[in-house]
């Protein structure tokens, strides 16, 4: 699969339309797979209705965060695809309606992915001692310079590379299963 550009999201409207949980759902499926999907497909996935979800599609086409993907049919069904490999959110720190909808925005992620962490500490007890034990929670500070902190934030997205879903999901191991990394660094004082 041809390695896709990331998607910068700056503008405020974009950051507003992207801030919503089912069009965040919706984005990250068709990064991470890389896949084409229907309104009614992807509608089981964010739950919501077809129509509902049709909707939230042609909104994420607006701002150029999805886009129509060719028919594999008949041509009636109209069909999505990301427009990219990932997203990348930024604002100018000059336009405060950009900088408080990219707050918006990260905040849904940062709480999705509290309600992921969570749920994998209320089950793990459940999970083979495998996955038990490969599993990881930790935190460490680091003493780096920004261009330090720049070249290990570059390392760890070239490590993870050949793992994501969309680069494996054609022929994945036997005992593979989807695995999200969170990843943060930042300064602390």
């Amino acid at each position: 699969m041809a390695e896709q550009e990331n998607v910068r999201v700056t503008d405020a409207r974009a950051l507003r339309a992207l801030a919503h949980p089912a069009r965040i759902e919706i984005v990250e499926h068709l990064n991470v797979t890389g896949s084409t999907v229907t309104a009614t497909e992807v509608a089981g996935l964010v739950g919501l209705s077809p129509s509902a979800t049709s909707y939230h599609l042609r909104e994420l086409a607006r701002y150029g965060l999805v886009e129509q993907a060719p028919s594999q049919g008949d041509g009636r069904e109209r069909r999505w695809r990301s427009t990219g490999g990932s997203l990348w959110i930024e604002s100018a720190p000059d336009q405060p309606e950009a900088v408080a909808a990219e707050r918006a925005l990260v905040d849904l992620y940062v709480n999705r992915d509290q309600e992921r962490l969570h749920g994998w500490l209320d089950r793990q007890h459940d999970e083979p001692a495998e996955w038990r034990e490969s599993s990881a929670l930790m935190g460490q500070q680091l003493l780096v310079t920004a261009a330090e902190l720049a070249k290990l934030n570059e390392q760890v997205r070239e490590l993870m590379e050949p793992y994501r879903v969309r680069e494996r999901q054609a022929s994945p191991p036997e005992s593979a299963r989807r695995v999200v990394v969170q990843y943060t660094a930042f300064p602390i004082a």
